[in-house]
């Protein structure tokens, strides 16, 4: 949820009588929506405790943003002390799985490949985001609605699993970055599996051939935005 939805949340909540302190991670935005208590924190966006994993860090933090609660004198704007600059743009390092079928289209051997990587996850995690309209085992096939477009078929001639593309490339990309953390052996930068995806991999090839077919499609494509991250392309996207 960006800062200004955040700050409006906030006032709202006050006005009814229940005090709030948020956490933010945009300085400008939170002095422009003026939060009655807000703790902005310098760190990656996405990860507004901070450091996945290190409990003592974000109890830090916590205590930080609940310590500003007793103040009424706001719209108070106060900074955590500590910053955290990861390397978000620099991809994941994780090997992939070596071409099992050479017959099939590359990104869609390369995401059977990735099962027992992703499985793991799932298993130490206890738990997976993927499913909102393909789960694991039918993601593969679901691609070939990608694959479709990206060798020229019109967009909107080609069925798609859930009739939502951007869906489905959300399935893939969580699809993805559930199967890097079960290939690394550490919690990775922010971004960083988002930057392996699109940079290292076969998925992430199709993805942006398909994004340069729709791009500029006829009818306009809907959820464009939602194809590729901003941070991964070269030019804006509109």
């Amino acid at each position: 949820m960006c800062t200004r939805t955040v700050s409006a949340l906030a006032r709202g909540l006050e006005a009814a009588g229940i005090a709030t302190v948020a956490l933010v991670s945009n300085r400008p935005q939170a002095e422009a929506g003026r939060p009655p208590r807000a703790l902005y924190c310098e760190f990656p966006l996405g990860r507004p405790l901070g450091r996945p994993g290190d409990a003592a860090w974000q109890r830090r933090v916590l205590d930080a943003a609940f310590a500003l609660l007793p103040r009424r004198d706001g719209p108070v704007l106060a900074d955590f002390g500590e910053a955290i600059h990861d390397e978000v743009d620099t991809p994941l390092a994780c090997p992939l799985p070596p071409r099992r079928d050479p017959t099939e289209h590359p990104a869609i051997d390369e995401a059977r490949g990735l099962r027992p990587a992703w499985e793991r996850a799932r298993a130490r995690h206890g738990g997976t985001q993927v499913g909102r309209v393909v789960d694991a085992e039918g993601l593969p096939e679901a691609m070939r609605a990608l694959v479709a477009v990206a060798e020229g078929a019109p967009w909107h001639e080609v069925e798609v699993a859930g009739g939502d593309f951007p869906t489905l490339l959300m399935d893939l990309r969580t699809y993805y970055e559930e199967a890097a953390l079960g290939l690394s052996e550490h919690v990775p930068a922010a971004r960083q599996a988002e930057s392996w995806l699109y940079r290292e991999t076969r998925a992430g090839d199709l993805v942006r051939a398909f994004y340069e077919r729709v791009r500029q499609a006829e009818p306009a494509f809907p959820g464009l935005y939602y194809v590729i991250p901003a941070s991964q392309v070269d030019e804006p996207l509109f």
